[in-house]
């Protein structure tokens, strides 16, 4: 059916923040949109800012990076197909993307429904670190991979995940996102979402806010919109302490290391805020997870605070020679160097240890697609993939044996 290199497959990465999805052997994907579903009375997949505020609820299909509803997951990968890249998916082999530590029973859920719905003519599920070592060149590493919904540490040998030693963490960049507006709320800055107001211009560069009432918007659509302006103040303003948060606020030139660092920020309203300390403090807690306790309104986190390890605890139990940073939330200022200073001072003398990171943060947040893109687009794939004779043949339980 398909002869020499001629593959157009498609590449899907369904991710807890994002989903990214384009045509293999290209060097970004076509279509970004958000891993939300707007549910008014029938399922539609659309950008949340177009739903109907005024009855929309805002829904995810994963919960801590593994796919919690598959039909909102069905729903997105027909807004992809159908509206975005605007192809019929039984023309096209699809490569999806998965996490490191998806179960079977997963896979093969996803089996079927490419095949039995979609009809697709093959498939090929590669796990998400796999993936990032791929994007960097390389067939062994240790892939962090810091995302939305969690944080993953995968060792990568020889192109296969060492499953045993994947260790993971609910903290990503949502959690971080909800630690900043938690800790602004305290202080009195209340983030208005960009529907609840209009900004008119009354004279020139002057405006004047116009609240706009929606009285029946759904609270999940308001934390959405609230949460996308908190996400952009995290990625703009906050960066990696040098050192511990607790040892760093000891030091007596933190003060003057927080001023010179501290950059206003305006709201979408016109309101301009200064972080302070707190954009130190919110990175910090990917390494020192029990410094969420101290936020305002987060002490609900106490619960499972002492089962969540931090970011140098996961890599150190398994340090191999390279650590590959990957995901939206590693493209946070500072966080590299704070990681690979902290692995120096923590691991055992003798053992090496690098972290890279691509300096393109576009390229660090679609590390997993372009990973994807490439393998897609090998010649080699077509022997690799899971046929739709295949699955006809011994069902979906063979996902497992063709996608080790």
């Amino acid at each position: 059916m398909y002869g020499g290199d001629e593959v157009s497959a498609i590449v899907i990465d369904l991710g807890s923040h994002t989903c990214k999805a384009g045509y293999a052997g290209e060097d970004a994907p076509k279509a970004v949109f958000p891993s939300v579903v707007g549910s008014i009375d029938q399922m539609e997949v659309d950008e949340p800012a177009n739903a109907d505020k005024n009855s929309g609820s805002v829904l995810s299909p994963l919960k801590d990076g593994i796919v919690a509803d598959w039909d909102l997951v069905d729903s997105i990968w027909d807004h992809a197909f159908r509206e975005c890249l605007l192809i019929d998916p039984k023309e096209h082999p699809m490569l999806l993307a998965e996490p490191s530590s998806n179960t079977q029973q997963q896979r093969e859920r996803t089996a079927e429904l490419m095949f039995e719905k979609y009809k697709v003519p093959a498939l090929f599920l590669a796990k998400n670190a796999v993936l990032t070592s791929f994007a960097s060149g390389r067939a062994t590493s240790l892939v962090v991979d810091s995302g939305g919904g969690s944080t993953t540490v995968a060792p990568v040998h020889d192109g296969y995940v060492l499953q045993k030693a994947v260790a993971s963490s609910p903290i990503g960049g949502e959690f971080l996102t909800d630690c900043l507006m938690k800790s602004l709320e305290s202080k009195g800055i209340m983030i208005k979402p960009r529907y609840s107001f209009k900004r008119k211009e009354i004279r020139p560069g002057e405006f004047q806010t116009v609240d706009v009432d929606f009285p029946n918007t759904t609270e999940s659509y308001k934390l959405y919109s609230q949460r996308v302006i908190a996400s952009d103040i995290k990625e703009c303003v906050c960066r990696a302490p040098d050192t511990p948060y607790d040892v760093f606020c000891r030091n007596p030139l933190s003060k003057v290391h927080i001023q010179t660092f501290n950059d206003p920020y305006e709201l979408p309203d016109g309101q301009t805020i200064e972080i302070g300390a707190d954009r130190f403090k919110v990175p910090d807690i990917l390494f020192n997870p029990s410094l969420a306790q101290t936020i305002p309104g987060m002490e609900n986190f106490a619960e499972i605070a002492p089962s969540v390890r931090g970011l140098p605890q996961m890599v150190i139990s398994c340090i191999i020679d390279y650590q590959l940073l990957a995901g939206g939330t590693a493209s946070m200022q500072q966080l590299k160097e704070r990681l690979e200073k902290d692995l120096l001072e923590e691991s055992p003398q003798a053992a090496r240890v690098k972290v890279l990171a691509s300096g393109n943060a576009t390229e660090r947040r679609f590390s997993v697609w372009i990973g994807g893109s490439i393998l897609a687009s090998l010649g080699s794939f077509q022997q690799m993939w899971f046929s739709k004779s295949e699955y006809e043949e011994h069902g979906a339980s063979y996902i497992q044996r063709k996608c080790p």
